[in-house]
């Protein structure tokens, strides 16, 4: 299953090795949802800084976080959704902390790459549909996170 990325590290601070692991691991997540090959998508890395202004902006929470996803697929009030065999799937946007990644990594007691793995499965998930407002979709999610992690070999 091939998936186009486009990878923006604006801290520098992400590897070649890492981006691998990342397409590697998102081919395994776009085979397990039949995500259609060709689908799109991009995956910011920032400091905290940066996404506390995106989290600030667009979700009225003035803190920094993990990850934040920003769905194509979601259509907003007044939004005309665009139809057309021959386009590929726009997934969308996914923005990760290094720093919070860093501090998660040291907190849950894995390595910094199984947490950028499973912020980075999250976080296209959620471009999915997947969510975790309520415990049944938390289940869903998380169990399907794991089953994603697990299967490509990333674990803790």
């Amino acid at each position: 299953m091939r998936l186009e990325i486009d990878f923006i590290d604006e801290t520098g601070e992400l590897t070649e090795a890492q981006f691998r692991l990342l397409e590697e691991l998102l081919s395994v997540a776009a085979e397990i949802e039949q995500v259609n090959s060709g689908s799109e998508l991009s995956i910011t890395f920032v400091d905290n800084n940066r996404i506390q202004e995106i989290n600030r902006e667009y979700r009225d929470k003035d803190q920094p976080t993990d990850v934040i996803s920003f769905a194509m697929e979601e259509l907003g009030e007044g939004e005309i959704e665009i139809q057309g065999e021959d386009l590929p799937r726009i997934l969308g946007d996914i923005i990760i902390s290094i720093p919070r990644t860093k501090e998660q990594s040291l907190e849950y007691g894995h390595s910094f790459d199984r947490e950028l793995g499973f912020l980075t499965v999250h976080g296209f998930l959620h471009l999915l549909g997947y969510d975790h407002e309520t415990p049944e979709e938390e289940t869903v999610m998380f169990s399907k996170q794991k089953e994603i992690l697990d299967a490509y070999g990333l674990t803790r």
